[in-house]
């Protein structure tokens, strides 16, 4: 096998071979460049060698895509280019097997997203262990995640300096800059005024202050950190299914409309340009809603 030393020009052959060998545009040749980077990108995070890459590696890069916002066609992409490479490198002999051929890339099109019960989740805060220094950090994360609805990249984003504990209310900037304000539930708030105390020990690097979730090191959180603690929070809690951040978010959405709330509020609480985008939660309550009538209803059961 092949060793790899030099990325920037193993990724030149890899164009190379697409040209020569596969025919493809210069257009495809560079996107599979640039997703083979974000790929990389990726490994880098998580201290792995593209020599160490299997499959459940590339599941969590993918999941981690979703997380990202990045859309199910732009996956797919993503997931073809990422193909291609591994071929490439198995033809080349820098790997004996390729990891890519059981990866399957997103269904595209409209999709229910998962949901999680309350009970669920109340498992998930559960698991917690709260003798660790990040414990009631990471409370705070899931209540304000959950209670909020937010998204991840608003999570990290949030400012010290926008949070109102006493007013229960956020300011959270959110797609293309625009802000809005977001209640926080009693919950939160208690776990972020615990969260403080703890903060208040750290010893925070400069220019990191105003943002309100930290790590040890007194550095703001990453997308990819808050992906890992949820999916270990999951774990622990003992549930199969596929989570994410996002998985939060849509959990919060769909219980408040089960709840009875309005679609265009749970539109202003997430921040959706387009109420379209929020009526997928309306689809979801309706499948449920069938699911218990052929559960439940006489003439149904026979």
């Amino acid at each position: 096998m092949r060793a790899i030393n030099d990325i920037k020009r193993l990724l030149e052959s890899f164009e190379a071979y697409l040209m020569m060998e596969r025919g493809l545009a210069a257009n495809t040749q560079s996107s599979y460049r640039d997703d083979v980077e974000k790929l990389i990108g990726y490994l880098e995070t998580t201290s792995t060698r593209l020599h160490d890459v299997e499959l459940s590696t590339l599941q969590a890069f993918c999941a981690s895509l979703y997380d990202l916002g990045i859309a199910p066609r732009s996956q797919a992409r993503i997931v073809s280019g990422i193909k291609s490479f591994f071929g490439y490198l198995k033809i080349e002999g820098y790997i004996d097997s390729d990891p890519t051929l059981l990866l399957s890339p997103p269904q595209i099109g409209k999709h229910l997203p998962e949901v999680l019960s309350t009970e669920e989740i109340d498992a998930m805060i559960s698991a917690i262990d709260m003798s660790k220094d990040e414990g009631q950090r990471n409370r705070a994360i899931m209540e304000t995640l959950y209670g909020s609805g937010l998204r991840v990249s608003e999570l990290v984003g949030l400012e010290l300096s926008r949070v109102y504990l006493r007013e229960e209310y956020i300011v959270v900037k959110g797609k293309g800059s625009k802000e809005r304000l977001v209640p926080l539930s009693p919950v939160a708030v208690d776990e972020i005024e615990r969260w403080l105390d703890d903060r208040g020990a750290l010893d925070i690097k400069p220019g990191e202050d105003n943002y309100l979730f930290l790590n040890r090191r007194g550095r703001h959180l990453t997308r990819v950190m808050i992906f890992y603690i949820i999916k270990d929070l999951a774990e622990r809690a003992g549930i199969k299914k596929t989570i994410s951040p996002h998985t939060l978010r849509h959990s919060f959405a769909t219980h408040l409309l089960e709840g009875g709330a309005n679609l265009r509020a749970i539109q202003q609480m997430l921040g959706h340009e387009s109420i379209a985008t929020t009526e997928i939660y309306l689809h979801l309550d309706n499948t449920r809603l069938r699911e218990e009538i052929l559960r439940h209803h006489p003439r149904v059961k026979g």
